[in-house]
C-alpha cells in the first residue's frame, strides 16, 4: 500500500503536468540530438583538431559506449540520490560537457569530454521516460508513451540537418554550444518540478555492488567497442577485437551470477520475470536495430551514390518523422480504447517490411528525393505503430521503482539494437558489394563489342585531355572500375533494406502468439 500511496503522490494534473512532460521531452531530445548531430561534423574536426579519421571516429564511439553503460544503472543511481537530484545533475554534466567540447583544444580532449557528456545524456532518456510514466494515470500511461515517443523517433532524424546547418553555417563548436541554454532551461524546470519518490534507505558504500558495475562496465563498454569498431578493424582478425570480445562475454557472465547472487545488486534482474517487460525487451531491441539501422544506412546511400550534401540527406527524413510524430496521439487513444497492443505491432512490423520492400524496388544510382517521399512516410507510420504499443506494453505490469528498472532495460536493449543493427550493417554493405563486383566484373567480356566501344570512347576523351594513349587507357580502365563498384554498392544497399524487411516479418507470428490480459492498462497492477 506504501507503494501505492507514493505513486499516487507522483502522478500531476493540468498545467504542471503539461510542463514537466515538456521539460521530459526536452532532455530526450537534447540526448538523442547529440547521439547524431556530430556526424556530419566529423570533417570539420579533423581538419581543426589535426586529427585522423579513426581518431575522430572516436567522438561518436566514447558517447556510445558512456551511454550504455549508465543506462542500466539509472534507476539504482535515481534510488541512491534521489530521482529529481539525480536527473537535474545528469542534465547539468550533460550542459557542462557540452560547452566543455565546443572547446576542446585537440581531438582528445574532445573524447574525454563527450565521454562525460555521454554518462550525463545516458541517464537522461529512461530517467525521463520513468518520470513521465509516474506523472501520469494508469489509464492515460499509453498517451505518455507517445508523448515520449516523438521525442525518441523525431531526435535521431533532427540530428543530421540541424547539424549540416550550424557547420555550414557557423563553425562546427556551436554542434555543442546550442545544448547550453537549452539544458539550463532543463536544469531549473527539473529542480522546481519534479519530485523524488522515496524507495527507502540508501544504501552505505560497504553495501554498494562494486563488483557488479565493474562487470557490467567490462560487458557493455566492450561490446559496444567491437560493434563500433569491429567492421573497420577486420573483426576477428584483429588481436584487440578478440581480446574485448572474450571480456565482454567474461563480464556478461560474471555480471549476471552477481545480480543474482548478491543481496543489494545495482541492476535487478529478477524485473525480467515480468513477462511484458520481457517481450517488450526483445521488441525495443528489434526497434533500434529498424530505426536506428534505416536513419544510418539512407544518408550513407544519398551521400555516397546520390551525391547529396549532408544537410539534403538529413532533411530527406524529416517528413517520415513528422508522421511518426503526427500518429503518436493517435496511437495513444487507441490503446486507451482497448486495441491490443500485440495487433498494433504486429501491424507495425508488416509496415515496415512494405517500406524496405518500397525502398528495394526504387534505389538506382540516380533516385530521386520525389521517389523516397512515400516510402518514408510508410516508414513513419511503421515507426508509430511499433515504438508506442512496445513501450506501453513493457511498463503496463510494473509498478514503483520497477517502472524504472524495466525503463532502464527497454532503453539499454533499443541502444544495443541500433549498435548491432550499424555495425551488421556496415560489414554486410563492404562484404556484398565486393561479391556483387565479382558478379559485375564477370560479365563484362572484353571480346564484346559492346564493351571495347565503351573502352575506346572513354581512352579517346582522355587522349583529348592531353594524356597519353596508355595513361587514357589505364585511366578508362578505372572509370569502369569506378561505375562497376558503384553499381555493386547499390546492389548491396538493396539487399540490406530486403533484410531488414524480412527479419521485421518473420517477428510478426512471434508477436502474435503475445497472451495478452487485458487491453487496457489495468491501475490495479500498478499497486
Amino acid at each position: 500500500m506504501e507503494t501505492s500511496s507514493n505513486q499516487n503522490n507522483l502522478i500531476e494534473y493540468g498545467f504542471k503536468r503539461a510542463l514537466i512532460t515538456f521539460t521530459c521531452i526536452l532532455c530526450a531530445l537534447l540526448e538523442i540530438v547529440d547521439t547524431t548531430i556530430v556526424n556530419v561534423a566529423l570533417n570539420d574536426m579533423k581538419g581543426s583538431l589535426g586529427a585522423t579519421l579513426t581518431d575522430v571516429a572516436w567522438v561518436i564511439t566514447a558517447y556510445a559506449i558512456a551511454n550504455v553503460i549508465i543506462i542500466p544503472m539509472t534507476s539504482w543511481l535515481s534510488q541512491q540520490f534521489g530521482r529529481r537530484n539525480y536527473f537535474a545533475a545528469s542534465i547539468i554534466i550533460f550542459t557542462v560537457s557540452s560547452f566543455l567540447c565546443g572547446n576542446a583544444t585537440n581531438i582528445w580532449e574532445l573524447v574525454a569530454f563527450r565521454f562525460l557528456q555521454g554518462m550525463g545524456g545516458g541517464a537522461l532518456l529512461v530517467t525521463a521516460q520513468t518520470i513521465l510514466t509516474e506523472t501520469y494515470p494508469a489509464e492515460k500511461r499509453s498517451m505518455a508513451q507517445a508523448i515520449y515517443g516523438m521525442g525518441v523517433i523525431v531526435g535521431p532524424t533532427l540530428g543530421p540537418p540541424l547539424g549540416g546547418y550550424l557547420v555550414d553555417n557557423f563553425s562546427w563548436p556551436y554542434i555543442f554550444y546550442i545544448n547550453v541554454p537549452l539544458g539550463i532551461l532543463a536544469t531549473i524546470m527539473t529542480i522546481y518540478l519534479v519530485k523524488s519518490p522515496s524507495y527507502g534507505q540508501k544504501q552505505s558504500a560497504k553495501e554498494v555492488d562494486w563488483w557488479g558495475m565493474l562487470f557490467l562496465i567490462m560487458f557493455i563498454g566492450s561490446l559496444q567497442f567491437v560493434l563500433e569498431h569491429g567492421q573497420q578493424d577486420d573483426w576477428f582478425e584483429d588481436p584487440t577485437i578478440v581480446l574485448l570480445s572474450v571480456l565482454s562475454f567474461l563480464g556478461l557472465f560474471f555480471f549476471v551470477w552477481r545480480e543474482l547472487t548478491y543481496a543489494k545488486p545495482i541492476v535487478n534482474l529478477r524485473v525480467l520475470k515480468d513477462k511484458n517487460l520481457q517481450i517488450g525487451t526483445v521488441m525495443s531491441f528489434i526497434l533500434g536495430f529498424g530505426l536506428f539501422g534505416s536513419t544510418f544506412i539512407i544518408p550513407i546511400y544519398t551521400q555516397s551514390i546520390l551525391g547529396w550534401t549532408a544537410t539534403d540527406a538529413g532533411m530527406l527524413l524529416i517528413p517520415s518523422s513528422i508522421m511518426t510524430g503526427l500518429m503518436m496521439p493517435f496511437i495513444g487513444k487507441m490503446i486507451q480504447s482497448g486495441v491490443p497492443q500485440k495487433y498494433m505491432v504486429a501491424l507495425g512490423l508488416c509496415i515496415f517490411f512494405g517500406y524496405s520492400l518500397f525502398m528495394y524496388s526504387i534505389i538506382t544510382n540516380d533516385t530521386g528525393s520525389e521517389h523516397m517521399f512515400w516510402p518514408l512516410i510508410i516508414r513513419g507510420i511503421g515507426l508509430g505503430l511499433l515504438f508506442v504499443p512496445v513501450m506501453t506494453l513493457s511498463l503496463s505490469t510494473l509498478s514503483g521503482k520497477s517502472i524504472g528498472e524495466g525503463a532502464s532495460f527497454t532503453g539499454m536493449s533499443r541502444q544495443l539494437g541500433g549498435s548491432f543493427g550499424i555495425a551488421l550493417i556496415t560489414t554486410f554493405i563492404s562484404r556484398d558489394s565486393q561479391h556483387h563486383r565479382v558478379d559485375l566484373i564477370a560479365h563484362i567480356d572484353p571480346s564484346r563489342f559492346e564493351v571495347q566501344q565503351r573502352i575506346e570512347g572513354l581512352q579517346a576523351s582522355f587522349i583529348g585531355k592531353g594524356f597519353s594513349a596508355n595513361e587514357a587507357l589505364a585511366k578508362a580502365h578505372q572509370l569502369i572500375e569506378g561505375s562497376v563498384m558503384k553499381q555493386a554498392t547499390i546492389l548491396s544497399y538493396m539487399d540490406v533494406f530486403l533484410y531488414l524487411g524480412v527479419l521485421f516479418l518473420v517477428c510478426v507470428p512471434f508477436v502474435l502468439f503475445i497472451k495478452q490480459g487485458k487491453n487496457k492498462v489495468d491501475a490495479s497492477n500498478l499497486h
